[in-house]
């Protein structure tokens, strides 16, 4: 069985994020870059997958600009066996909207036909999480959101969801999209070895116009600000002056 791994690249979870001072966007100049965490845990599991003997190869693909080229030999030195990168041509400070990303990511599913699709549930700089149900959709397959557990056998896939009340456990035929969650699994460093070995991986370089996708933006982003800093807080010195601040300037009570 073939496993696809989408991944995107986007700015280091332990950068701080910088507003453009026209507020047009966020400011990308020498921001270090890296892979989406969550997918970072996608490429993890399907390797794991490939280890186990549940799948024979695993292909990540990338959309976006030139340099995820860069993201793409980080997931083939974590184990993956190939590499797809899909140039949109939007720019480096302009994101493609999640349903031109899960169309071009189901033409590629068509061509590649992988008995499953592993993905992170969202990317951290737009928070989106939709991408892979629409891709579900697209291809109508069967999918499950949000795993903290996957396991494998034949055509089946069990998969432990995060919900608002706990967990809960589904089963799925395959093929099948799977986003994952952050609990899944912890990802392991890519080796020096293994990252000479990913430079000599096949990564095959398209186009969105290969696939037949048009990836113009429905939205305007108007402007982007900052969120407002928060106000300092306040030591009580005991509960019924805590319930007099609750009652008589929060006005929650």
């Amino acid at each position: 069985m073939k496993i696809l791994v989408p991944v995107k690249r986007v700015i280091d979870y332990n950068v701080k994020v910088r507003v453009k001072p026209d507020g047009s966007g966020v400011d990308l100049v020498n921001v270090k870059m890296s892979m989406n965490p969550f997918d970072e845990i996608a490429v993890e599991e399907a390797v794991r997958l490939k280890e186990k003997g549940v799948a024979s190869e695993v292909v990540v693909v990338s959309i976006g600009v030139k340099q995820a080229s860069e993201t793409l030999r980080t997931a083939l030195a974590m184990g993956a066996d190939r590499a797809i990168l899909i140039e949109a041509g939007l720019g480096p400070d302009r994101d493609i909207e999640p349903l031109a990303v899960a169309k071009l990511l189901a033409e590629v599913a068509r061509e590649e036909q992988p008995g499953l699709v592993v993905a992170g549930k969202q990317a951290i700089d737009n928070d989106m999480n939709a991408t892979g149900q629409m891709l579900a959709a697209l291809l109508g397959w069967a999918q499950a959101t949000f795993a903290s557990e996957l396991a494998v056998e034949g055509d089946v896939a069990t998969v432990t969801r995060e919900v608002d009340g706990g967990l809960q456990t589904i089963k799925v035929m395959l093929p099948a999209i799977i986003t994952v969650d952050l609990r899944l699994n912890e990802p392991r460093y890519a080796s020096l070895p293994n990252i000479m070995k990913a430079k000599k991986k096949p990564l095959a370089e398209k186009t969105a116009a290969d696939y037949g996708v048009d990836v113009t933006p429905r939205l305007t982003v108007v402007k982007t600000v900052e969120p407002a800093s928060r106000k300092a807080g306040v030591k009580v010195g005991s509960v019924d002056e805590l319930i007099a601040k609750l009652k008589d300037e929060a006005g929650v009570i």
